[in-house]
Order: C-alpha cells, then sequence, then structure tokens
C-alpha cells in the first residue's frame, strides 16, 4: 500500500501522485492524517523557535503574536542594524568548532519521533536572506539598503550563506533528507517587494549555492516564497526547483499550471479569503472550496493542497473550521484520481 511518503514524493519526483497530498508546514492537532511531509531544522538554528520566540542565533528578538497562532516575527522597533555599511561590527556568526553533528541530528529526529516510512523529511536552516536582512533593519531601511548599497548587501548575504552552507556540510548527511527546501519571501499579495533583475543580482546566488545541495544529492527542491512571487518562478527552475509554497491566490495559479504543468508543483492554491474569512464560515463552504481548488488545479497531477485557517491557537472556531478542512482534504483528496 501506497504510504503518505511515498504518494507526496511522487508527485515531486514528476509523477502523477494516487491522490491528491497536502503539504504542512507543521503538526497540528487537528490532523486526520499521518503527514506526508516535516521540515526539520538544526537545534542551533531554530531553538528560539522551538522556546517560542526570543533571539535568534543573530541577535535579533523574535516575539510570538496570539492572532496568528503565536507565530513569531522581529520584536517591532527593536532592529539590531542601523547602517548597512557596519553589518561586519554587528553580524557575528557564532563558533562551530567542536559541535558533534551527527548526535545533534541523532537526538533531533529522535525529539521530533518521525515515523520516516510515512513522512518526508525535508532539510532547511533559515527563512531567507531577504527576510533576514529585514528582521536586521526592518523594512525600510532594509530594502533601502538594497538599492543604495547592492554591494554591502551582498557581502552581507555571502557570509550569511558560508555560514548556513558550512552547516549544511556537517549535518546534512546525519538527517539523511527526502527533500531540501528553500525560503525567502521576497513578495506581499500586491506585488514582490523587490524586482525581478534585484532578486537576480543579490539573492538567487545564495539561493543556487544551497540549492546545490539538494541537487548534488538528488533529491527535490522546493521554494517557500508567500505573496505574489510568481514572477520569480523562472529563476527558482534555473536552480533546481520541482514545488512551490505555499502558491498563494494572488498569483495567476491556472496560467502557472498551464505553462508549467508537473514541471513545477503548485502547493497551495488556497486561502482563506472572501466567504472563507467569515467566523462563521460553514463546512459545506469549507469543502466547496477545497473541491473548487482541487478540480483547477489537481488534474493531471503536479498540485498538492496547502493552507489552513490562522488565529488564536485557543479559539475554537479556529480549531473547528481546520478540523472541517483537513477532513474536507483527506475525502476529496483521496478520491480525486479515482474519478477520471
Amino acid at each position: 500500500m501506497t504510504t503518505s511518503k511515498e504518494n507526496y514524493l511522487m508527485l515531486l519526483y514528476g509523477e502523477q501522485p494516487e491522490w491528491v497530498p497536502r503539504y504542512v508546514f507543521g503538526p497540528s492537532p487537528e490532523d486526520i492524517e499521518t503527514p506526508a511531509n516535516c521540515i526539520v531544522e538544526p537545534p542551533l538554528l531554530c531553538e528560539f523557535r522551538m522556546k517560542g520566540g526570543g533571539k535568534d542565533i543573530w541577535g535579533v528578538e523574535f516575539v510570538p503574536t496570539a492572532e496568528t497562532g503565536n507565530a513569531l516575527l522581529p520584536k517591532p522597533g527593536d532592529f539590531i542594524l542601523k547602517d548597512i555599511k557596519k553589518w561586519r561590527d554587528v553580524v557575528v556568526a557564532p563558533d562551530l568548532s567542536g559541535i558533534n553533528w551527527e548526535e545533534m541530528a541523532k537526538n533531533h529526529l529522535a525529539e521530533l519521533n518521525i515515523d520516516r516510512k510515512q513522512t518526508a523529511v525535508a532539510f532547511n536552516m533559515h527563512f531567507g536572506y531577504f527576510q533576514q536582512l529585514m528582521a536586521f533593519m526592518g523594512f525600510n531601511e532594509g530594502l533601502c539598503a538594497m538599492y543604495e548599497e547592492p554591494d554591502e548587501v551582498y557581502a552581507l548575504f555571502d557570509y550569511l550563506c558560508d555560514f548556513y552552507c558550512t552547516i549544511a556540510d556537517k549535518i546534512m548527511k546525519y538527517y539523511k533528507p527526502d527533500v531540501f527546501t528553500l525560503m525567502d519571501d521576497t513578495a506581499a499579495w500586491g506585488n514582490p517587494f523587490i524586482s525581478p533583475e534585484m532578486y537576480r543580482e543579490l539573492v538567487l546566488p545564495f539561493h543556487d549555492r544551497q540549492a546545490a545541495f539538494g541537487r548534488d544529492a538528488g533529491i527535490p527542491i522546493t521554494m517557500h516564497n508567500c505573496g505574489k512571487s510568481e514572477c520569480f518562478i523562472e529563476d527558482w527552475l534555473k536552480i533546481g526547483v520541482r514545488a512551490w509554497d505555499p502558491a498563494q491566490t494572488c498569483n495567476n495559479l491556472d496560467a502557472v499550471k498551464e505553462k508549467y504543468g508537473k514541471k513545477l508543483v503548485i502547493m497551495g492554491g488556497w486561502d482563506a479569503q472572501g466567504v472563507l474569512a467569515n467566523p462563521d464560515v460553514t463546512d459545506q463552504e469549507i469543502y466547496a472550496s477545497v473541491q473548487r481548488t482541487m478540480d483547477r488545479l489537481a488534474p493531471g497531477g503536479g498540485y498538492a493542497f496547502c493552507g489552513g485557517f490562522i488565529g488564536r491557537v485557543d479559539d475554537p472556531e479556529v480549531a473547528r473550521k481546520n478540523r472541517v478542512l483537513s477532513t474536507a482534504v483527506s475525502e476529496i483528496g483521496r478520491n480525486f484520481y479515482k474519478r477520471s
């Protein structure tokens, strides 16, 4: 019998899966199936997230926001880098000597308790170069730095990339991942934050250097990029990206599917917009939204559902809606390809 992991990897390797997979960012109490994927990050890099907030390895303070299910954001107004030309005095990589990488990976996997026969492990390290710069400086100063001092931004990203690539070289072999993940939210809902030209000049070289680990390992590479980021797809494909999440509905996903087919897996296509944003959205409306999304994007393969309702973790209505959504995705997705 095909497992959720096998079905998901069929999708990433360009085959039509037996059913529509669901891509998730992490486990949820509302899940009714074993997750097809699990993102892992070395504890050295994600300890502040595991603790629900605090300083990252670079000294940026992250705080939870209740309205987004305790998702972490840089502490408002508390930016550590005021002048991009002085980044060398502020951004200092921690010492990596003396770390037992094999033990770190082994203990982390044991703590996560992943059934690797059922769930694909995706290796990730950070949320992106563009995003890290914004965390250092804030959007006003960060965007100005990219425009006014591109050489300094490039040098900073090169320094960060050296550090992350060192870690990947040390620990990735012990995780033995099934998938390699890249992340960077270079777009807002209405438009990208930066032009494709600036992306190619200042960000893509470092996505490419990291993607090389996935290419060398012969495993699929996925890209996480929120917002209207479809203008970057061609660049992603050139570095080996096979799938894009959360592929939000502000993009022309019908055109993306028509142009790229199974060459680029769309993992998303669903957002809690319109009637779905109503506090009293019905079970039937949620089911209908899932059916519409799969009818548009799942035919022929190249699609995984990705999405959920966001709100306070103690809000019973958020939990209800996510239970209904999870059930709808499973019921409709499991039978989708059997109809043809």
